[in-house]
């Protein structure tokens, strides 16, 4: 692909991040021709893919089947009430696109499924993990294992959060981390959590795509919010994984 040079807009529009040490020029072009996708347009996918846009990403595939309802406005910030009854993927897109015009926003209003998945992540460099369910984070992680694609997964409950960075083989993959897939509940959540949640993982996923810093590759950063506790827990693979192990 050719790299894609930056507009003196686009020098003065991330100029703040640009003079961070170790960015430039450079970091900055990396952004744009990096291709990412955002697997949920909802509490976490709102927080990642809002900041993903402004630091410069320069395609940003977001997929979501679902509506906005009024009960998930307490944390979709990328949704309001306007947006009621409309496809996630298509109002994030809306948003995303006011946001910052320079970036391109690609709709993705399907459901992943083991079918899907392969057409929906085309050639994105890195996955976002924003889903609230487990069975599709595994379709996830079984198709980044497989494609040797980055993936950055988050889950959230109430007050708490947890991260990582996934990249076969460096790293255990998600099935190593948490096997199997919980009965799908309505769980509680308060919207700051979501949005500290998906900021770590925007800002896993710059780090990743930029160069500078280091991510949280066999770590599960674990926060308690309603202590303000941070835990890294490293995490180890599992040889007999189904997924990324001997047996796979």
């Amino acid at each position: 692909m050719t790299s894609l040079a930056l507009a003196d807009s686009e020098k003065e529009r991330y100029h703040r991040q640009m003079i961070f040490e170790g960015w430039g020029v450079e970091a900055q072009k990396r952004l744009k021709n990096s291709k990412v996708f955002v697997a949920g347009a909802g509490g976490l996918g709102s927080p990642v893919s809002i900041y993903l846009a402004v630091a410069g990403i320069g395609t940003i595939r977001i997929c979501d089947f679902g509506d906005p309802e009024l009960s998930n406005l307490n944390r979709q910030i990328l949704h309001d009430d306007s947006r009621i009854g409309i496809n996630k993927a298509l109002s994030a897109q809306k948003t995303l696109t006011n946001i910052n015009p320079d970036i391109l926003v690609e709709a993705l209003p399907d459901k992943i499924t083991e079918e899907t998945v392969g057409e929906m992540v085309g050639q994105a460099d890195l996955i976002v993990d924003c889903m609230d369910n487990f069975e599709t984070r595994h379709i996830l992680n079984r198709f980044a294992v497989k494609n040797s694609i980055a993936m950055v997964h988050a889950g959230v409950y109430g007050m708490q959060g947890q991260i990582t960075f996934i990249k076969t083989p460096e790293t255990p993959c998600l099935w190593c981390i948490q096997p199997g897939s919980p009965p799908p509940v309505i769980f509680p959540i308060v919207g700051a959590t979501a949005g500290i949640a998906g900021c770590i993982e925007a800002l896993e996923a710059i780090k990743y795509l930029s160069g500078v810093g280091s991510t949280l590759m066999g770590t599960l950063l674990v926060w308690d919010g309603s202590r303000m506790k941070f835990n890294h827990l490293p995490q180890q693979k599992n040889p007999e994984c189904p997924v990324c192990g001997g047996t796979a």
